[in-house]
């Protein structure tokens, strides 16, 4: 490897330190990539698809059957929900659709640590961006996040619960706490629930759609918990205020969710299979967090308790003098293990790294196994 590889990269870390694994071999540890195998159910449903005339453009809003399925699982309605290319569309989607309802000089707040696209969509759109911190403990001292609401106009707040990187769910009174103040500073909560049904505990995070707040969207994905995020298809729900302007700018920047991996999904979703797999993958993280989380701490790195996601979020030890971009660098260089530089999610987080462990346990036990030999 050249020494631009010591260079920050100008767009994603994830991408950077992913793509020297696909150049140069090693342990992914970096993408958010699961290493299982889709059901094999899904896939057959999705065969028993393919000579189906279902190769064109799927209804913008989604296919009917997936759509009425999504809508039971979470006691809405149909017009509640909106088919989309993945959780990264429906961010950007819904992101785009508030941005064109308040004022030009919008400031956008993400809890940090915070994925790639809440940080960044605000930079590509020339909004402010407002970074918040929690507390020690991941706990969200809300008092002092509606006063930094207030004093810089935020007007779209992205929370994550599990989070990515840090795995930490929101409590059901924070999240009750934060629709409220939503509405007294008048700005909206986007709720980024990709990793919703990967928990570790016993109850899935909270989700506040008792009531579907008209300043509340939730944007779901089944890329993780199914192992299929190329197949792209997410989901927005959204208060019925919403549903003929969202889905007029969805026309323009997306159209619709493909056709062919929709059907096969609304066949597989009221399988039995499909609740035995998530609740397997769930056990299979919980595993391969435990046995990161423990490797790391031995090694002398501060890993704070996660509740679910797919990836261990740990600190430096003392001891080492490099930032996490410098370990990151030298930890490929030396084992061929790819992670991602804390500083990612945020300038605060010099000092952290990400760790995808969503992989079989064979490979995280290699992964640990290279980490022990290097920190040596």
């Amino acid at each position: 490897m050249s020494n631009s590889t010591n260079q920050r990269p100008q767009g994603s870390y994830i991408s950077h330190f992913s793509n020297m694994v696909k150049a140069h071999g090693g342990i992914n540890l970096a993408q958010g990539i699961p290493g299982y195998q889709p059901p094999a159910a899904l896939l057959d449903a999705l065969q028993a698809r393919l000579r189906d005339d279902v190769h064109q453009y799927a209804p913008g809003q989604g296919n009917r059957q997936l759509l009425q399925l999504v809508a039971q699982r979470y006691g809405l309605q149909p017009n509640n929900v909106l088919m989309v290319q993945g959780g990264t569309e429906g961010l950007s989607l819904v992101y785009t659709y508030i941005a064109q309802r308040v004022e030009a000089d919008m400031a956008v707040m993400a809890i940090e640590p915070a994925y790639e696209v809440h940080s960044n969509l605000p930079r590509i759109y020339g909004h402010r961006y407002v970074a918040f911190c929690p507390n020690p403990d991941g706990s969200l001292d809300l008092g002092r996040l509606e006063r930094t609401v207030a004093e810089q106009s935020v007007r779209l707040l992205f929370v994550a619960s599990p989070g990515n990187p840090y795995g930490r769910a929101l409590s059901r009174t924070e999240v009750e706490q934060l629709l409220q103040i939503a509405v007294r500073q008048d700005f909206y909560l986007v709720f980024d629930a990709a990793y919703h049904e990967l928990y570790f505990g016993p109850n899935a995070s909270y989700l506040p759609i008792d009531s579907m707040s008209e300043r509340l969207f939730v944007v779901g994905s089944f890329s993780k918990s199914l192992c299929i995020t190329g197949w792209r298809v997410g989901y927005v729900l959204h208060h019925a205020s919403h549903g003929d302007a969202l889905r007029a700018v969805h026309d323009y920047v997306g159209l619709c969710a493909s056709s062919v991996m929709q059907c096969a999904l609304a066949d597989y979703l009221p399988q039995a299979d499909a609740a035995h797999f998530v609740a397997t993958m769930r056990q299979k993280l919980s595993r391969t967090h435990t046995a990161m989380a423990s490797a790391l701490q031995r090694l002398g790195f501060v890993v704070p308790p996660a509740d679910g996601g797919c990836f261990v979020w740990a600190q430096l030890p003392q001891r080492i003098a490099a930032d996490g971009f410098g370990l990151a660098i030298e930890l490929y260089r030396h084992q061929q293990v790819a992670i991602v530089p804390g500083e990612h999610f945020g300038a605060a987080h010099t000092r952290w790294i990400r760790l995808n462990i969503a992989r079989p346990e064979a490979e995280v036990d290699e992964a640990i196994r290279r980490l022990n030999l290097f920190m040596q």
